[in-house]
C-alpha cells in the first residue's frame, strides 16, 4: 500500500539479487501508488516525495539498472490516483517524458477518478485515455515502456455491477492492441488496507480463486506480445499454506501470466525462494508459444487444465480447490492425444519422470496443485480438447440426448475436441458432432462436408455455424440454440479449448 520509501526498494533489489530471484528472471522492480508529492511542481510535472525518496527517482532508477533490474513506476489515467495522488489525465505526454528522463522501463496506468470529457461515456473515456497512452508511448519516446493497463478491471464482473460483461470484453479487445499486459479484474487481496499496513487475515485464498476464475474466461485474448494479468503473487501472506502459495505459482505459470511478486523479499523463507525459482515451472510460464492453459474439465473439487508447449510437449495442471484430500484420474485422451500410446510425465515439482499410459493418477491435499510436462518420442499432434463454457454464466456445454448448458461436473459429455475442419465432438459419443438443426444445436453423425457441422471461433468469443452464420446461444431454459450474433452478448460468449485456430 502506501507504506513505501527509498530504503525499502533498495533492500528489495539487494535481496532479489542475493537470493537468486534476479537470476531466475524476476528482473523488474515496480513502484505502485503513493510515491509522488500531493501536488505537481511549478512546471506542472509529477515529482517524487523527497521525504520518502530523498535521493530521487533518477537515482533509484540508476541503482536498479546497475543491479540488473528494469525500473517500473505507476500513474493513473484519471486526474487523481487511487490513493489520491496526482493523476495523469491531460498530462499524458508530459508525464511519459518525465518518466523517460528518470530511466523508467515499465509503466502501470491505473483507472481511478476519470473525469468524463466531451460527451464521452464512462466506457468511451477509458478507451480514449488508454489508446492515447499507447500513442504517446509509441510515438513520443525514444523507446516505448512496457505498458501495463488496468482498464479491463474497471469493467469486470465483480466491479461493474450492471450484470453485463459486454464492456469488459470490448475493453479486452482494445487493450490487447495497446500494450504488453492488462489487469483484467479485481485487485488480489493485499496484505493490509489500513493505517500502518497491518495484516488482515482471511480471504486471500478466496481472492486468488476469484482472479483464477476471471482469468480462465479470457484465454482467447492472449497471444505472444500480450498477456492477461491476474495480478500479483501474494508470496508471504501468513494465512496461506505452502500448498496454496505453490498452487498460486503453478496456476499463474500455467497461464503464462506475468509473475509479479508482492512480498517483503528480505524475509522470504528458503522454501519460498525454492518454489519461486523452480526452473521447470518458470519455463512453462515463459514458454515461447505464450499460450494460456485452458480448462479441460471442472468438478466440485478438481479442475484440469492443459496447453501446448513450444517443444511439442503438453502441459497438465490439476488443481484441488476442495477442502479435503482428493484423488483424481486423468485419462490421457483429455490432453487431446492418443489415449492408447505411452508417454513420459515429468512432475515439475520434483523433477522426477515416470512412464504413463491410459491415465495419470494423483492424490492431492486440499488446495494443492500437480503440474506435469507430458512428452513422447513421437510427435504428439494434439487436438484441442476441453470444456466449452459460457463465460458469463460459467455453465458448460453438455451433450446428451439434447445439447444444453449445465453446471460443470467434469464428465465426458462436457469435454469436446475441435478438429481443423471446425467439427466439435464430445468425448462421450464416438463419431458424433455438434450440428445445427433448425434453431437448435444437436448431435449428428460426423460429416466434415456438412456446413451444419462446421464451426468457427474468434476473439469475439462467438461460436459461429458455417451453415447460417448464427451464434451458439445459451437460452433461458439452458438449451443450446443458434441466434443472430450480438456484440459480445452474455448468452453468446463462450470459451473454447486452447489451440483452436482463431478466426480473428
Amino acid at each position: 500500500m502506501c507504506e513505501i520509501n527509498e530504503t525499502l526498494f533498495v533492500e528489495t533489489a539487494d535481496a532479489m539479487a542475493k537470493t537468486g530471484l534476479l537470476a531466475a528472471g524476476y528482473n523488474h522492480i515496480n513502484l505502485d501508488d503513493c510515491w509522488s508529492l500531493k501536488e505537481r511542481n511549478d512546471t506542472g510535472e509529477l515529482w517524487w516525495n523527497i521525504t520518502i525518496f530523498p535521493k530521487g527517482m533518477p537515482w533509484l532508477g540508476d541503482y536498479l539498472h546497475k543491479k540488473g533490474f528494469q525500473f517500473g513506476i505507476y500513474t493513473n489515467s484519471g486526474n487523481m490516483s487511487c490513493g489520491w495522488y496526482p493523476g495523469s489525465q491531460d498530462h499524458e505526454e508530459l508525464d511519459a517524458k518525465t518518466f523517460e528522463s528518470w530511466g523508467v522501463d515499465y509503466l502501470k496506468v491505473d483507472g481511478c477518478h476519470l473525469d468524463l470529457q466531451k460527451g464521452r461515456s464512462y466506457y468511451e473515456e477509458f478507451e480514449y485515455r488508454y489508446k492515447l497512452w499507447h500513442e504517446v508511448l509509441t510515438t513520443k519516446l525514444k523507446k516505448p515502456f512496457i505498458f501495463s493497463q488496468s482498464a479491463p478491471a474497471y469493467f469486470s464482473p465483480n466491479f461493474h455491477l450492471d450484470l453485463n460483461n459486454t464492456d469488459w470484453y470490448r475493453t479486452m479487445e482494445y487493450v490487447r492492441k495497446n500494450g504488453e499486459l492488462a489487469r483484467h479484474s479485481d485487485d488480489i487481496k493485499v496484505y493490509g488496507n489500513n493505517p500502518g499496513n497491518h495484516f488482515e487475515p482471511g480471504g486471500h485464498w478466496e481472492s486468488m480463486m476469484n482472479n483464477y476464475i476471471m482469468e480462465v474466461r479470457l484465454s482467447r485474448y492472449q497471444s505472444c506480445g500480450f498477456y492477461n494479468d491476474p495480478d500479483f503473487l501474494i508470496v508471504d501472506w501468513p494465512d496461506l499454506s505452502m500448498d496454496e502459495k505453490k498452487t498460486h505459482f503453478a496456476l499463474w505459470s500455467s497461464f503464462s501470466a506475468p509473475l509479479i511478486l508482492s512480498a517483503w523479499i528480505p524475509d522470504l523463507t528458503k522454501e519460498d525462494i525454492e518454489y519461486l525459482t523452480n526452473k521447470d515451472i518458470i519455463d512453462v510460464d515463459q514458454d515461447a508459444l505464450c499460450e494460456q492453459a485452458t480448462l479441460v474439465s471442472q468438478s466440485e473439487s478438481i479442475d484440469i487444465l492443459t496447453k501446448n508447449l513450444a517443444n511439442g510437449d503438453r502441459l497438465l495442471t490439476i488443481l484441488n480447490k476442495g477442502n479435503g484430500t482428493e484423488k483424481a484420474s486423468v485419462p490421457i485422451e483429455y490432453l487431446g492425444i492418443d489415449g492408447d500410446a505411452k508417454y513420459t510425465a515429468k512432475d515439475l515439482w520434483t523433477g522426477k519422470s515416470s512412464s504413463v499410459s491410459k491415465e495419470i493418477h494423483v492424490t492431492l491435499r486440499t488446495h494443492q496443485t500437480a503440474i506435469y510436462r507430458i512428452s513422447s518420442k513421437k510427435k504428439l499432434n494434439p487436438i484441442p480438447t476441453g470444456q466449452i463454457f459460457n463465460t458469463f454464466s460459467l455453465n458448460c456445454l453438455s451433450a446428451d440426448s439434447s445439447v444444453t448448458f449445465e453446471p460443470c461436473v467434469g464428465e465426458d459429455n462436457q469435454i469436446f475436441t475441435v478438429s481443423k475442419k471446425g467439427l466439435v465432438s464430445p468425448l462421450a459419443y464416438e463419431n458424433r458432432c455438434l450440428a445445427v438443426s433448425g434453431t437448435k444445436v444437436s448431435l449428428d453423425r460426423c460429416d466434415e462436408k456438412k456446413k451444419s457441422q462446421q464451426w468457427s471461433y474468434g476473439v469475439s468469443g462467438n461460436l459461429v455455424t458455417a451453415a447460417k452464420g448464427l451464434c451458439v446461444t445459451e437460452s433461458a431454459n439452458g438449451r443450446a440454440v443458434v441466434k443472430a450474433c450480438g456484440r459480445e452478448a452474455n448468452d453468446q460468449v463462450v470459451a473454447l479449448p486452447g489451440g483452436v485456430a482463431l478466426n480473428k
